[in-house]
């Protein structure tokens, strides 16, 4: 079993180390982690250094933090693209969840973002929560890189089909095996199978209880990863080792990965 977890958070954990290596135990092959703005790039890019087999990073600014950034955070931003070629960009996107920042402040930095990873041919993951409309005006102002992915999908058929239709991708988390948001698993089922990946969002988006086969204190490990494509598959009704290869390769493809 070779599995990828798509979009996580590893520079939130006390011991990275021991997450990885539990990570590693599990089937989990490699990670792409993503960062979330100035308080955190350099931290990603340690453990990019440190674990050059197994973490590929991300950095982007996250909409929840687009009030806080500094003059010189687009700079920053593409020195840390230089530094490692092998990066892609994200978090970022709109969210229409919280009152602040404002989707106009969030607007402000998610678009000139989509204009670097354009310009860069690089890949963009975006969150995007309550705020697909402003979403699809944001492409119209800044037309999205070739790949880009909307991970922890929460949406309806509908808007896989309106977004896979732009060339999006989508990536499953386990918080979305609770029973009431069967309806996300729904859309999955529309999901083309060439733009399929998994993710735990850890430490975040905590899967229900019965997945959970590596309990910690600090959220949601991503060694649950094995558990969570096992229950997506048997929701898609594909067997486990078909959705493993597939979203392997998906992973591979979307992030220019030789692993």
């Amino acid at each position: 079993m070779t599995l990828y977890d798509s979009h996580n958070h590893l520079q939130r954990f006390a011991d990275p180390a021991k997450i990885i290596a539990e990570m590693r135990a599990a089937g989990v092959a490699g990670c792409v982690v993503n960062g979330t703005g100035e308080d955190d790039w350099e931290t990603v890019a340690r453990l990019t250094e440190t674990f050059p087999d197994f973490v590929q990073p991300a950095f982007g600014l996250h909409p929840w933090k687009a009030h806080l950034r500094s003059g010189n955070w687009l700079a920053l931003l593409e020195n840390f693209l230089d530094r490692f070629p092998n990066a892609s960009i994200g978090e970022c996107g709109l969210d229409g969840w919280v009152s602040s920042p404002s989707l106009e402040v969030q607007r402000e930095v998610f678009l000139p973002q989509l204009a670097r990873a354009r310009e860069r041919s690089l890949p963009v993951t975006i969150h995007a929560l309550k705020a697909w409309e402003p979403l699809f005006a944001a492409f119209d102002q800044e037309k999205p890189p070739e790949n880009f992915l909307l991970h922890s999908f929460g949406g309806s058929p509908e808007l896989v089909k309106r977004l896979a239709d732009l060339g999006a991708w989508f990536s499953f988390s386990g918080y979305f095996l609770q029973p009431r948001k069967a309806k996300v698993v729904e859309a999955f089922k529309a999901v083309p199978q060439d733009r399929l990946l998994v993710e735990t969002d850890a430490p975040d988006m905590m899967p229900p209880e019965e997945f959970i086969t590596h309990p910690t204190a600090e959220g949601n490990h991503p060694a649950n990863l094995t558990r969570i494509a096992r229950a997506l598959a048997e929701r898609l009704e594909t067997g486990e080792e078909n959705l493993v290869a597939l979203t392997a390769e998906n992973h591979r493809r979307f992030f220019n990965s030789d692993r």
